[in-house]
């Protein structure tokens, strides 16, 4: 059930998707025909435009197959899209819950059971998607982990969910022992799967419960605060843990949002004049709030340890954007004893 890709000869990413999407549409007005129904423009206007794709699982976005016209096809209509897109199972998300834990609100259509694997840069990732999500849009974050050279260093992952950047931490980066904390036991189930499924056990303590109460300090070279929109909850816990003789690395996650500009203040200016100070734009709100951060961290850890200390940004990566002003980035605060 991997997630590994199929070749198909002289064929684009997007043309196989086209042609996953050709073959769907043929097999779906077979079946509304067959049943004495008519196909129109609305009814191909709510075929599936995007999906997720979990070895054998396809995972539809709620907003599309909501016509009415589909209720009558019963289960009939999820075996034959499960055919069209090359599945065994389908599931359908909706949302996400508030329920503290970012858990997925998923109904399974087709298939008896939810939990698939994915591989990712070599690593197994486990997870029953009823219950936990994987976010393909951190990709790049976890290569540029997977790429740090951790050898002799303990790492504290602040929010581990089933993994995301615990297992690149000890598979790739090298790392001698990760403290792996996580409060939804459901992601807690697949963290436990996933590390056993990638040989790295003997080197992992797993922390089930709150970090904040967390019962460890003065022993982290380097602490992954991986929560959106913000961490900050957890700067404090992270403060403690970090060496007291000779600090480390902090990498903070945070959603970034961008002042939308005046309409009235732009100059008539061409676009990609526009696009270019746009994003140096980012780049300063990035800045000031990395500049922040890390005044806010050096207090904090004086308040904790009394001594001073000297932090210094190392790097800020950009993950990914929300809407054009809202940026999820890393900072890569380097944090020592003066």
């Amino acid at each position: 059930m991997s997630c590994t890709a199929v070749q198909y000869p002289l064929q684009s990413k997007k043309e196989r998707g086209r042609t996953h999407g050709n073959k769907l549409e043929h097999i779906l007005q077979e079946l509304l025909e067959s049943q004495g129904e008519r196909w129109t423009e609305e009814l191909r206007g709510d075929l599936p435009r995007s999906y997720q794709r979990h070895g054998d699982l396809v995972l539809l976005a709620d907003s599309c197959l909501s016509l009415p016209t589909w209720k009558k096809m019963g289960q009939h209509l999820w075996s034959a899209v499960a055919k069209g897109l090359g599945a065994k199972r389908l599931a359908k998300m909706s949302r996400i819950s508030s329920d503290g834990f970012r858990s997925p609100v998923v109904t399974m259509l087709l298939g008896e059971h939810s939990w698939v694997k994915h591989v990712d840069n070599r690593i197994i990732y486990e997870f029953d998607v009823t219950k936990c999500m994987f976010s393909a849009g951190n990709i790049t974050e976890k290569l540029r982990v997977a790429g740090f050279d951790c050898r002799g260093e303990t790492v504290v992952d602040l929010y581990a969910g089933i993994g995301y950047f615990t297992l690149p931490y000890l598979v790739h980066a090298g790392a001698s022992h990760v403290h792996a904390c996580e409060w939804n036991p459901d992601a807690v189930e697949a963290l436990q799967k996933n590390i056993l499924a990638n040989g790295v056990s003997d080197r992992c303590t797993v922390h089930q419960g709150d970090n904040r109460l967390l019962q460890l300090c003065d022993i982290a070279d380097r602490v992954n605060l991986g929560l959106i929109p913000s961490s900050e909850d957890g700067w404090p816990v992270a403060c403690r843990l970090l060496k007291r003789t000779t600090g480390g690395i902090l990498h903070i996650h945070q959603n970034v949002t961008s002042p939308l500009p005046s309409v009235a203040a732009i100059p008539a200016i061409d676009d990609a004049t526009h696009r270019v100070s746009g994003k140096t734009g980012d780049r300063e709100v990035w800045q000031a709030w990395a500049d922040d951060t890390a005044n806010r961290i050096s207090s904090l850890l004086k308040d904790i340890t009394g001594a001073l200390w000297i932090t210094k940004i190392q790097h800020i990566e950009h993950v990914k954007s929300y809407a054009p002003h809202v940026h999820h980035i890393v900072l890569d605060l380097e944090c020592r004893p003066s």
